[in-house]
């Protein structure tokens, strides 16, 4: 009766933390996952890495015509996009408090919180990209070098232009996997999958959200705030 009774328990906490084969304790598994995250998230730092080196190579080359795209800028919707993102940081935050507790409405509030903002920092970056198209500023596409406001900058200008967007459109492609990742969580959220003893995707992914707000913390000053406005 004792093996039995210690069989059923060691059941019942196998599937509470939906432990895996191949390791030998929750823990185990917990720090495996842990270990994971962070060694993807120092490639996409090497990654991102790489753009900022070329962005500071070339503003250091043509700082005055870097500083001439700073009118073509919207300070307001940068601004406002990184108070979006501020906000589903915390909201992000409040969902992985929510699954360690196993507060389950909770965690599907927060997890919606997060994909509106996340929704609403995309839509905002789609009317400024629409307008940077209709102000003729998309370098290979359609650039105004005519009608550039300093147009003996015109031509040096368009290497922070493709900048911006090779930098703001990676940027929004780990936004919209980090939406599907959400997605993901949520459907498992309203399922009841997480509770104190396993709540190890909602931190992975929450850790993933985390740096993608941390990407965009450097992005709106060197993008945004290059130079004096008039």
């Amino acid at each position: 009766m004792a093996d039995a009774h210690v069989s059923t328990v060691d059941e019942i906490d196998v599937e509470a933390t939906h432990l895996r084969h191949h390791f030998a304790t929750p823990a185990q598994q917990f720090d495996c996952a842990m270990l994971g995250m962070w060694t993807f998230l120092i490639t996409e730092v090497l990654f991102f890495g790489g753009m900022f080196t070329a962005y500071a190579i070339y503003r250091s080359v043509y700082p005055a015509a870097f500083a001439s795209t700073s009118e073509y800028m919207d300070v307001t919707l940068g601004g406002i996009n990184t108070a979006v993102l501020i906000c589903s940081s915390l909201s992000m935050a409040m969902a992985v408090r929510s699954a360690q507790l196993s507060r389950y409405r909770a965690l599907v509030v927060s997890l919606i919180l997060t994909m509106v903002f996340g929704t609403a920092f995309l839509v905002i970056k789609y009317v400024e990209y629409s307008r940077k198209w209709e102000e003729g500023l998309v370098p290979g596409l359609k650039f105004d070098v005519l009608h550039y406001h300093a147009p003996q900058w015109a031509h040096q200008a368009q290497i922070l232009f493709f900048l911006y967007f090779a930098m703001t459109g990676m940027h929004a492609v780990h936004m919209i996997v980090g939406l599907g990742l959400l997605t993901y969580l949520l459907v498992l959220a309203a399922k009841r999958r997480f509770n104190t003893a396993y709540y190890t995707p909602v931190e992975m992914i929450g850790l993933y959200w985390h740096f993608v707000d941390v990407v965009w913390i450097f992005l709106f000053p060197l993008l945004y705030l290059i130079g004096d406005r008039k």
